[in-house]
């Protein structure tokens, strides 16, 4: 069963009066695009985690985030008072010494960095555990959602397929008009020419089979419905790729187009456009394809 780039995958957990969450989303790219945000303090662990992500999602833009929430009532020694003390103590030295007016000095040190303690901010060996443990559930999530998305587009890119080959059997009504209606009018052009032109009917024949030939579309519809046939095939292998259906739908293109390039009539240039259509949508989808 193919499986869609986009993903989406969210956990929340408690720990020591803190909210944890981590969550994971995606979208379709060619190659492994992640950007991770981590608690600083927990930022040796961003190669470990790299390697994980990686290895679970394989391709696509990726969107990691684990934030840790502090409830500032159940936090011990909020302030950092002797931080707070020296600066204090720093600014009216400044003030006194360059006789500056008198400001809101308690105001410019609460901006100033680890004025304000954050134990979000330290590391902790049993918290790292219930992000670990965030993370895979998060993970399960995304590519559960990657596989419900895989579904929708597996049906979608199946019926297209399916609506080629219907469309391809509407071809054969046109056949055997087109291929009269071209030798009626060769010869019609012909005959305008007799009395000024010396003419060899054998040798007319001849070259008017050579180009009935060129112009017959019998392997390309062949190819087609083996091109249609092994797509539909990979479509439903668990082992197949986006990559690989791409290839496979480069070659269903090609022969539709040689169709139209010999087609020679309204009535199966109306049923090649048709089938580009399809071939263009399924293409679209293709590209998000794990």
């Amino acid at each position: 069963m193919i499986h869609s780039m986009t993903g989406y995958g969210k956990t929340t957990g408690e720990f020591g009066g803190k909210t944890i969450s981590v969550e994971i989303k995606s979208l379709n790219s060619k190659f492994f695009d992640l950007n991770l945000r981590l608690p600083q303090a927990y930022k040796d662990k961003e190669m470990e985690l790299r390697a994980l992500l990686q290895k679970e999602a394989e391709r696509g833009k990726m969107d990691v985030i684990i934030n840790i929430e502090t409830d500032p009532a159940q936090q011990s020694n909020l302030l950092n008072k002797d931080l707070i003390k020296a600066l204090l103590k720093d600014l009216k030295e400044i003030k006194t010494e360059l006789n500056l007016a008198d400001e809101n000095l308690l105001q410019i040190i609460m901006q100033q960095p680890q004025v304000v303690n954050d134990d979000a901010a330290e590391a902790n060996e049993k918290e790292w555990e219930l992000i670990s443990k965030l993370i895979q559930e998060s993970l399960d999530k995304f590519k559960q959602f990657r596989q419900r998305e895989g579904k929708t587009l597996h049906d979608d890119i199946a019926q297209r397929i399916n609506l080629i080959l219907q469309l391809r059997e509407k071809l054969a009504e046109h056949e055997t008009g087109r291929m009269q209606g071209v030798r009626s009018r060769l010869m019609n052009a012909l005959k305008s020419f007799e009395g000024n032109i010396d003419t060899d009917m054998n040798r007319f024949e001849q070259e008017l089979i050579y180009y009935l030939e060129k112009l017959d579309i019998t392997e390309e519809k062949v190819r087609l419905l083996t091109h249609c046939n092994y797509f539909l095939t990979m479509l439903n292998d668990a082992n197949n790729n986006g990559k690989k259906l791409g290839f496979i739908m480069q070659e269903i293109g090609r022969e539709i187009n040689t169709i139209g390039s010999k087609a020679n009539d309204a009535g199966i240039q109306r049923i090649v456009v048709e089938m580009k259509d399809e071939a263009e949508k399924i293409k679209e989808q293709l590209s998000n394809i794990l």
